[in-house]
């Protein structure tokens, strides 16, 4: 079980990529998924896999690296707003 911190001032909640390993950064998600899409290309030089692997890898960018960053800080500012008398 995990706890969040219990801190008052939004300033010093811990950044979201600070609790995540090296592997699950910003840095190694977008390479990985460049990556697999150009060695997609390089191997295949098939567009119709290579298209739809761009396409799930920008979902798998927009949801690992906007939302769910968005919705971390968003739950801790709600915490911090309930914690408040």
């Amino acid at each position: 079980m995990t706890s969040k911190p219990s801190v008052s001032d939004p300033a010093e909640l811990p950044p979201f990529w600070s609790l995540k390993p090296w592997w699950c950064q910003p840095w190694s998600i977008v390479s990985t998924g460049m990556m697999g899409v150009l060695g997609s290309w390089l191997i295949l030089h098939r567009i119709w896999i290579t298209l739809p692997m761009a396409i799930a890898v920008a979902l798998w960018w927009g949801l690992f690296l906007v939302v769910v960053p968005s919705a971390y800080k968003a739950s801790l500012q709600q915490d911090l707003m309930g914690r408040r008398p």
